[in-house]
């Protein structure tokens, strides 16, 4: 059965393929190949098989550089869109830090402001007092004038009725001498009582004039204390109230805080010492009320700088860098902080003052370092090529504390950086943007 098929598989290739012979002549002798139908079909479905190969291998390098040219086109329209980007958020952060530049001038200028308008507010003040003490002098010689003034006039009119009581007992030439020297004294008395009443007017005149003077001028220091009390209620307003949204934003309690910061404050001068202002045995008039409410808030204002001081409200990277990965759930897992990747060695930041409790290799942190701030805060930097603090060390805000690396379960060179509040991590762009819109 077999080799009938194989006889009329034969007889019909012989057919359609007959047998070739392929001759080879050389000088001295000529041979031939005999190519049968099977060779001349194995030799066809090769060349056959070669010839779609090629082709399909043209098509598939074709269509691969094509795509390729395709994603290098796209490739490089992701990068300039992204180096636009970048170009973007730099000019942004310039900005940001003109701004930040700006209104740190700013408060300076206030604060100089302040202690000018303060200075001019005591200065006025003791104007006030003396122009007070002038009024109470004048007061009082008007009132010994017209006490001096009821007195000469009552002796004369005692005089005068001595002389009527003892002219009739007198004889007419004594009582007519007696009566010319009563007369010549009592001439003489009226002159001086006459002199020494416009003397007095005189003074009272220059009194009441002097002290229209000083109401006058007492009404202009008024409008100017009340001008000086305008502009540093306004300068508080523009200097507390950033501040107090810094710290709200970040979501710290101020008010604890503020006290806190109260009872540990150690610095020279310690609080402000409350005015009290022409009380005479009473409580303060309105002006010392609103110079007391200044007061209290130049220390607010000065608690929170400490304050601000002590939370982490700086960045860790002041050098060029790029913000890789935000606070938040991140591949199934919560990413605890913000990373930030910037060539290996860039120096790393304390964001605040406070106290060293870790600097070592810690698992997947690589080479840590945790310093411990004020109201129970810890910043946390990781993955480190190099720490340059010790443990129990006390570091400052904007210390340099160690360099970018890529120690740990790390894909890059980068920091992670973390805020912990009382043990709970919180989002640490919280702090940095809430201080962008201050400092």
């Amino acid at each position: 059965m077999l080799t009938r098929f194989r006889h009329r598989f034969h007889t019909a290739l012989e057919r359609r393929i007959p047998e070739k012979r392929l001759f080879l002549r050389t000088d001295t002798e000529t041979r031939f190949v005999r190519l049968g139908p099977g060779t001349q079909l194995i030799a066809w479905a090769g060349s056959t098989a070669i010839v779609a190969w090629a082709i399909v291998a043209t098509a598939i390098l074709l269509m691969d550089s094509i795509g390729a040219g395709n994603f290098r086109e796209q490739a490089k329209r992701e990068q300039a869109i992204y180096e636009d980007r970048l170009n973007s958020l730099s000019a942004q952060r310039d900005a940001r830090a003109a701004e930040a530049a700006a209104a740190q001038e700013r408060f300076n200028a206030a604060l100089e402001q302040v202690s000018v308008m303060q200075a001019e507010l005591l200065e006025s003040e003791d104007r006030r007092r003396e122009l007070e003490r002038g009024i109470e002098v004048v007061q009082a010689t008007l009132r010994r004038t017209a006490l001096e003034r009821d007195a000469a006039r009552d002796e004369l009119e005692t005089e005068l009725a001595q002389m009527e009581a003892a002219g009739g007992a007198l004889p007419e030439a004594a009582r007519a001498g007696e009566i010319e020297a009563t007369l010549a004294f009592l001439a003489d008395a009226l002159a001086d009582t006459a002199e020494e009443r416009d003397t007095e007017a005189s003074d009272a005149a220059l009194a009441l004039s002097l002290a229209a003077d000083m109401e006058n001028e007492l009404k202009l220091l008024e409008a100017r204390n009340d001008q000086i009390f305008r502009r540093l209620e306004e300068a508080m307003t523009v200097s507390v109230e950033p501040l107090d949204k810094m710290f709200r934003a970040a979501g710290l309690p101020t008010e604890s805080l503020l006290e806190q910061v109260r009872r540990g404050y150690s610095g020279q001068g310690g609080p402000l010492t409350p005015l009290v202002i022409s009380t005479r045995g009473a409580g303060p008039n309105p002006d010392g009320q609103r110079a007391n409410r200044i007061l209290n808030e130049l220390d607010k204002m000065n608690l929170y700088r400490i304050a601000a001081e002590r939370a982490p409200f700086s960045h860790p990277v002041r050098d060029r860098h790029r913000f890789t990965s935000g606070f938040g759930p991140r591949w199934g897992r919560m990413h605890n902080g913000a990373d930030f990747a910037a060539p290996t060695g860039t120096d790393i930041f304390a964001t605040a003052d406070g106290v060293v409790i870790h600097a070592g290799w810690l698992s997947g942190y690589g080479r840590l370092i945790k310093i411990q701030h004020e109201f129970g805060i810890e910043t946390r930097y990781a993955h480190l090529s190099k720490i340059r603090v010790n443990v129990g060390q006390r570091v400052s805000r904007g210390q340099h504390i160690g360099d970018m690396g890529n120690s740990g379960r790390s894909t890059g060179t980068h920091l992670h950086y973390e805020i912990r509040v009382g043990g709970k991590p919180v989002n640490p762009m919280i702090y940095i943007k809430a201080a962008q819109d201050v400092f």
